[in-house]
């Protein structure tokens, strides 16, 4: 069983830094799925000159974005340089964008140059550092570059053709739907983004390229089988997952985070299984009605799904979402009559617990040796007593991602704030914990990322146990209200 665990945190790990490559260049993802949904002959607005901006957008500015936001996760802005370099040579060597590729090179490039300044430290002459510094690095990124163009690149495009002859062999035969036995065990396991940013954003790309659209953007962020799931809840559920339930389904279905209704399943372990049948439905009917996005919806709202759809195809995307969401509801419904349980409101707080762990689980799975072998760093507070509250301009709450969690919680923190009557002008944002900017004065965490981000952050840090109604929250607030009266 141990040794599962720690190969999930590890898919998890490697699922978490894919997705912080590509969650800080989600905006340009989207506009360039704006660009193609109305430009390209198909679109809403034809236009042949604005068109034109798609292919090159998809070819060279995504992968390169992405190559540059690995590079500087691993290496800071020299490694972000060289990342994007090493990136030219795979996206130049390649007739398909090189998402998968970028993913691969800008970490690298990261880690060449990380090593090379680490090489070149304390052996430079006087008066030469720069030049020999700026020397070294151009040779690193050329190197890169050839390495890309004729090793590197087409690798990773042999892997791209064998994964997407595999699942276009699906689609021809109808057995897509039968990726719902992967999708939703995944997805409450945290494990998806490895899965969804690495591979299914790389055939929907090239699919969308050449088709204008693709069902391979809809798969894994379709928000159908959590609708049903909830519902279901919302209806037959009892005790505090009854009373949750439509708040989630609102910011499930709207906001498009998925992971509210992963403590159901937690709670109700069964419950995959009409979720499995619920996503393999609206597959079968995003395929059959030829359904599609011209662009990756994150988050999986029902906003950008239709934001997203080109014209001509609302109704398929719809029929899809419907289906998927009548499906599990049907089966989660059914599943609640048949054993209603005795529910107690404790074990829906266990089940939510349940799930932080599992997802922190691989995002700390990296840090489990130096939490056995060191300290929290000195910038961990015990309590806001040993805060500079009076100061205080810029909190940051960070999480894995830097989404979803930190969002969530950035957005309570600065609503409580204006409730409880602080009148200061206080800056609340989200991050994830490496893009957590230097002039932010407090950092909020979940305490099991504390050890992570105190080896990174030289910011005061609160732990708290949940993003949202932790009572270390509400003290904050309180004594900053204290502390400015």
């Amino acid at each position: 069983m141990n040794k599962k665990l720690s190969l999930r945190a590890k898919i998890q790990s490697f699922g978490g830094f894919l997705t912080a490559m590509v969650i800080p260049n989600i905006g340009a993802f989207m506009a360039w799925g704006f660009i193609t949904a109305l430009f390209i002959p198909a679109g809403w607005l034809p236009n042949e000159q604005l068109g034109s901006l798609v292919s090159p957008m998809i070819t060279y500015m995504l992968p390169m974005l992405v190559g540059y936001t690995g590079g500087d996760m691993v290496g800071g802005k020299r490694g972000a340089i060289i990342g994007t370099v090493g990136t030219m040579g795979i996206v130049v060597g390649s007739d398909i964008p090189m998402l998968l590729g970028a993913m691969a090179m800008g970490p690298l490039g990261g880690f060449c140059s990380k090593k090379l300044d680490k090489l070149l430290e304390n052996r430079l002459p006087n008066g030469f550092e720069n030049i020999i510094q700026n020397f070294a690095l151009g040779f690193l990124g050329m190197g890169l570059a050839i390495l890309g163009y004729y090793f590197i690149g087409p690798f990773m495009l042999s892997i791209t053709n064998i994964i997407a002859a595999a699942i276009d062999a699906l689609l021809q035969t109808g057995y897509l739907a039968s990726l719902a036995l992967l999708i939703e065990p995944t997805r409450v396991l945290f494990l998806n983004n490895a899965i969804d940013q690495a591979i299914f954003y790389q055939l929907g790309m090239k699919d969308a390229l050449a088709n204008g659209s693709s069902v391979y953007f809809m798969v894994f962020a379709s928000p159908g089988p959590g609708l049903g799931l909830l519902l279901a809840f919302c209806f037959f559920g009892k005790g505090m997952s009854k009373k949750s339930a439509p708040a989630a389904t609102i910011i499930h279905f709207f906001g498009g985070i998925h992971e509210m209704y992963f403590p159901y399943v937690y709670m109700r372990p069964l419950m995959i299984f009409p979720l499995m049948l619920g996503s393999a439905a609206g597959i079968m009917v995003f395929s059959l009605m030829h359904a599609g996005l011209v662009a990756g919806a994150t988050p999986g709202s029902i906003f950008a799904f239709l934001a997203l759809t080109p014209p001509g195809k609302h109704l398929a995307t719809i029929c899809g979402i419907g289906a998927a969401a009548l499906v599990s509801f049907i089966g989660c419904s059914l599943l609640l009559k048949i054993n209603p349980g005795t529910e107690k409101d404790e074990d829906f707080s266990s089940s939510k617990q349940d799930v932080i762990n599992t997802k922190l689980e691989g995002s700390s799975a990296s840090y489990l040796k130096a939490k056995a072998e060191m300290k929290l760093g000195n910038n961990t507070a015990e309590s806001t007593a040993d805060l500079d509250l009076k100061n205080i301009q810029f909190i940051a709450f960070a999480c894995d991602a830097g989404a979803g969690s930190s969002a969530m919680g950035a957005t309570r923190f600065k609503k409580l704030l204006k409730e409880r009557g602080v009148d200061k002008d206080i800056v609340v944002k989200h991050f994830s914990i490496e893009n957590v900017p230097p002039e932010a004065d407090l950092v909020v965490i979940q305490e099991r990322l504390v050890e992570r981000a105190s080896h990174t952050l030289t910011q005061p840090i609160i732990s708290i146990k949940n993003y949202i109604g932790d009572a270390k929250l509400d003290e904050l607030i309180d004594d900053i209200k204290t502390a400015l009266s």
